[in-house]
């Protein structure tokens, strides 16, 4: 198992010994490994150095507590064999797209530069999903602005651009800009979504239902997967839009 840090509250950790490949946000705990954590499982196996950072607890959830997810984030973060998870603590159901975030955000992009950035896709059903997404991308951008200083411990941190920021697909459906084979992780990111206990199907709960409760929520995650990966030609995969125009280096890596 990789090292893995998760974090409550705000620290510093050298940003050269935590640098990532992959960095993934997410408005709440369980939306990265609801729609991207096969690719994140994907990558952790080929040795890619790969984060979250939700920016909520999650703590107007239906079900379960801020204790609950903080270990069911942490138990996943293990199955991901992540290297870094930390919870920036916005507010659930009321976080905005103000300065104070999106420094928090920049901060944690130029900590970790990675080169890869995965969020929220810009519409969904439920409005942090969305939000989340803006704000994320919108911090990218900025993250590369040298006239934004980011100071901590008084270290001052360069600055860094994503190569690439790509929005995974939660709740609504979406025509993907780019999809990836998962269909080799498909039942280990059954399982990393099944961490989430409190969340999702368990038949000694007393707690009351919500839209993904139920036993059929797993059909509909495998199910979006196939509809994914059929035009491919693989059986299960993950959809990303972007925001910029994609482009290959060699027509014959694509699929």
């Amino acid at each position: 198992m990789r090292p893995f840090l998760i974090l409550r509250y705000v620290s510093f950790i050298n940003a050269e010994t935590m640098k990532l490949d992959i960095l993934a946000f997410a408005a709440h705990p369980d939306d990265v490994e609801l729609s991207a954590s096969g690719t994140l499982l994907r990558y952790a196996a080929e040795g890619k150095k790969i984060g979250i950072v939700d920016l909520t607890e999650g703590e107007l959830g239906t079900r379960g507590s801020v204790a609950d997810r903080y270990e069911e984030a942490k138990e996943a973060g293990y199955l991901m064999g992540l290297h870094f998870r930390k919870n920036l603590q916005m507010g659930d159901g009321f976080f905005e797209i103000n300065e104070e975030n999106k420094r928090k955000i920049i901060e944690q992009i130029r900590i970790h530069q990675p080169e890869i950035v995965l969020a929220n896709c810009l519409s969904d059903r439920h409005p942090d999903h969305g939000r989340a997404g803006k704000l994320v991308a919108d911090a990218c951008f900025l993250s590369g602005l040298r006239k934004i200083e980011t100071i901590v411990q008084g270290i001052s941190l360069e600055p860094h651009r994503p190569r690439l920021v790509l929005h995974y697909i939660q709740d609504h459906y979406i025509q993907p800009d780019i999809v990836m084979d998962v269909s080799s992780f498909m039942e280990k990111k059954i399982e990393v979504i099944k961490a989430y206990r409190t969340q999702f199907f368990d038949p000694a709960s007393t707690e009351p239902n919500t839209p993904i409760s139920g036993e059929e929520f797993f059909q509909f995650i495998k199910g979006r997967m196939m509809q994914y990966g059929r035009p491919i030609g693989v059986d299960y995969a993950e959809g990303f839009t972007a925001t910029r125009m994609l482009g290959t280096k060699d027509l014959f890596t694509l699929v």
